[in-house]
């Protein structure tokens, strides 16, 4: 088509064409130092020499990349004008400080990228606002901890990377609130050290990497937390020794890598609750022997190449059992000399000799002797040397400022370590009291760890002199008591763990000596009842966790002296209701944890009193079958996060006022799908987010997302539009109650189920 009848269409397309993403795209400007490609939604800014985040980038960009600039810092909503941004690149860019709330707005965001930036520190904040994130790349800063609780807001990330950076040490809860999270990079840090429950809250963890640290013994107990694991990389580590003692149990576990360490032994069960353990890779270490391996039933490859392995009569088993349990092997004989270099899958056990007396023997003997690796100077208070102290029993490294006397079945504190000394481990010994002045000369001391000892009292004056002392970790004891005397001389204690000991009340007047105390651990304890008083001496406490215990009752007023409360953790107790007057005068409280509680039932307002700042709230597995229309009123926009999975629910009203939730989770609820549901219905339909609740009931809709069964609620529209208000279903002979009666009769059907 040509001419006058051509040029009109040109001039008509415009206004044929749809308003879509693309053609406002096309309309919007590019700043200076950056390369638009409107049609794709990408944006990339490289290597400009940047100070800030650019204006004027399109709205509708998806992909934007920052990297090899000079940002500096991050500040509060730098993105909040791109809200459709799917991928983050800020590598590169000097980053020192990420503020709170910086990335807010970002609810689409599936990758940020911030590795081979200066990061030290993560404010505890500053990745809220990504809820549907994906992958996250800290590799190559300078962070030496984690907080617990950084990572709260990332339930949708699946690959965590933080290797390359000055992690020492891995405190309990450490990667909370990631429960997708398939693949921790911890690789390449400065390991020594991970609390019991540092892995704690991370069901579907699949690969671990953790090689290229110092950790002096195998974590099993942190490892055993990850029961999920599949693949486990321990290589580079600087431990000696691996046994059952060590309690590695990992059900799922297929492939183990324990390569280029400095094991010289090896237990025949130390991976014995490691039942499908396919592959585990021994290169690179100091083992010139191996027992037949009990417990990995599936072991089908076992890695032994550059080990001095020692081919004589005592490998007869080693080799019966490869070959009885056919297990493929790649190592190689070191010794006797006769079959040096002979790869062993090749030998059969009639090759090696038996040489019981005679000159055979001893020149066997002499050369078994002269093969065996030696232990590396330094190794102990002995081998020392000009290291400087250490007691004899312990390992003190210089380089890192740590000592470890783990396992050692010591009696008594030892004393004699560096004066540098940054970090003590004095884990599972048998020493019943921690005597006073019990750790002279470690002024610097940052970190102690005395878990498993056996420990019932901590006597006055037992933390004299630790000036600098941060963390304090007294889990796993018999403790039942805490004095304040007992506690002085740590002024600056900011992290208290007595988790799986034996209290029933707060030790409440110890608090009084911690005047910076920042976190208590009490889980899994014997409490009962948290009465007025007991935080007396909490004024700085900002995060409390009580989980697991008894708590049948939370007093109004205990939790009032700990005003700047953001984290507070009564999950896994006997609560049957919401301990709302409880919650008043906490204008700070961000998280609040009451999972697996018996709630049965929410009533009216039940977390109002926190409403203006609670941001993740955790109602799953609790029992609840009704929830009242008005039960999360007060709660406003803060609201991040709601978790009701495993609940009881065959119905629950529509939520608007929850208008900024990144993420919730209705899964494992027996919804019923009929016209009572149509309200939540229309309400998730309006939300981009996954939520995971399904219809049970009727059979011809069970298994259909209620989001997205429109078909279920087609028959609803017409009744539903001529009722103006929506009323939950009455139970079962209430049927014309009036609302108010009806939700008086089921708080009270609930207080008699508990003996109220």
């Amino acid at each position: 088509m040509t001419g006058p009848q051509s040029v009109s269409l040109v001039l008509l397309l415009p206004l044929l064409l749809p308003l879509g993403p693309n053609r406002c795209a096309v309309a919007q400007r590019c700043p200076q130092a950056c390369v638009c490609d409107n049609p794709r939604r990408h944006v990339a800014c490289r290597h400009q020499n940047l100070t800030e985040v650019p204006t004027a980038i399109p709205e509708l960009t998806q992909r934007l990349e920052l990297q090899g600039n000079m940002l500096k810092e991050i500040p509060p909503a730098a993105f909040r004008d791109l809200p459709y941004l799917t991928h983050l690149d800020l590598r590169y860019c000097q980053v020192e400080l990420v503020a709170e709330g910086a990335f807010r707005g970002l609810g689409r965001l599936l990758l940020l990228n911030l590795a081979s930036n200066r990061l030290s520190a993560l404010p505890q904040e500053a990745l809220d606002g990504l809820g549907s994130l994906q992958r996250l790349e800290l590799a190559g800063n300078l962070l030496e901890e984690l907080r617990p609780g950084t990572f709260g807001a990332l339930g949708a990330v699946t690959t965590l990377n933080l290797a390359h950076n000055a992690l020492v040490y891995l405190p309990a809860m450490a990667f909370q609130g990631l429960v997708r999270a398939r693949w921790l990079q911890l690789s390449h840090n400065a390991l020594s050290v991970l609390a019991p429950e540092a892995l704690a809250g991370l069901p579907a963890l699949r690969r671990l990497s953790l090689h290229h640290n110092e950790l002096q013994a195998l974590p099993g107990m942190a490892l055993s937390q990850a029961r999920g694991l599949v693949r486990l990389e321990l290589g580079h580590n600087p431990f000696t020794y691996a046994g059952e003692e060590d309690g590695l149990a990992l059900p799922g576990l297929r492939e183990l890598r324990l390569d280029h360490g400095a094991l010289q032994a090896l237990d025949a069960r130390a991976f014995a609750l490691c039942p499908r353990l396919h592959t585990l890779d021994l290169r690179g270490n100091q083992l010139d022997a191996l027992p037949p391996l009990q417990g990995p039933g599936q072991l089908r490859r076992l890695r032994l190449q550059g080990n001095p392995l020692w081919c004589g009569c005592r490998a007869r088993p080693l080799l019966e059992w490869l070959a009885r349990a056919r297990v493929r092997s790649d190592g190689a004989c070191w010794g006797p000399r006769r079959l040096r270099g002979e790869a062993l899958d090749a030998l059969r056990p009639l090759d090696l000799r038996c040489p019981e007396f005679g000159a055979a023997a001893e020149e066997e003997a002499n050369e078994l002797a002269a093969a065996r690796p030696r232990a590396p100077a330094g190794a102990s208070g002995e081998e020392a040397g000009a290291a400087g102290p250490c007691p004899r029993t312990c390992v003190c490294v210089p380089e890192s400022r740590h000592s470890s006397c783990e396992g050692r079945g010591l009696q008594a504190v030892p004393r004699g370590f560096p004066n540098d000394t940054q970090l003590l481990d004095l884990r599972r010994n048998r020493f019943p009291v921690v005597p006073r002045a019990a750790f002279p000369g470690l002024g610097r001391l940052v970190s102690l760890h005395l878990q498993h000892c056996g420990l019932t009292e901590l006597e006055a004056g037992a933390l004299a002199g630790l000036d600098s002392l941060l963390y304090l970790y007294l889990s796993d004891n018999r403790l039942s008591g805490l004095s304040a005397a007992a506690l002085e001389g740590a002024p600056r204690l900011g992290y208290l763990y007595l988790e799986r000991n034996r209290f029933v009340r707060v030790p409440g007047a110890a608090l009084l000596a911690l005047p910076s105390l920042f976190s208590l651990h009490l889980q899994d304890n014997a409490l009962d009842h948290l009465a007025p008083g007991d935080l007396e001496g909490g004024r700085a406490l900002r995060w409390l966790y009580l989980s697991g215990n008894r708590l049948t009752r939370v007093s109004p007023g205990a939790l009032a002296p700990a005003r700047e409360l953001e984290k507070l953790h009564l999950d896994r107790n006997q609560l049957d209701e919401v301990p709302s007057e409880a919650l008043e005068g906490l204008p700070a409280l961000l998280e609040l944890q009451l999972s697996g509680n018996p709630l049965g039932a929410l009533r009216d307002g039940a977390f109002r009193p926190v409403g203006r700042s609670l941001q993740h709230l955790f109602l799953n597995s609790s029992g609840l079958e009704q929830i009242s229309p008005g039960a999360f009123s007060g709660l406003g926009p803060r609201l991040r996060s709601l978790h009701l999975q495993k609940n009881q629910l065959q119905t629950l009203p529509a939520l608007p006022g929850l208008s900024e939730l990144e993420l919730i989770d209705l899964s494992g609820n027996p919804f019923r799908c009929d016209c009572q549901l149509l309200p939540l219905h229309r309400w998730l339909a309006g939300l981009n987010l996954r939520v995971g609740a399904t219809c049970a009931t009727p059979p011809s809709a069970r298994g259909q997302r209620v989001k997205a069964a429109a078909a279920v609620f087609e028959a609803c529209r017409g009744r539903a539009a001529r009722k103006a208000k929506w009323t939950p279903a009455p139970r079962p002979g209430a049927r014309g109650t009036p609302m108010k009666g009806r939700w008086q009769r089921v708080n009270e059907v609930g207080k008699e189920r508990t003996g109220l």
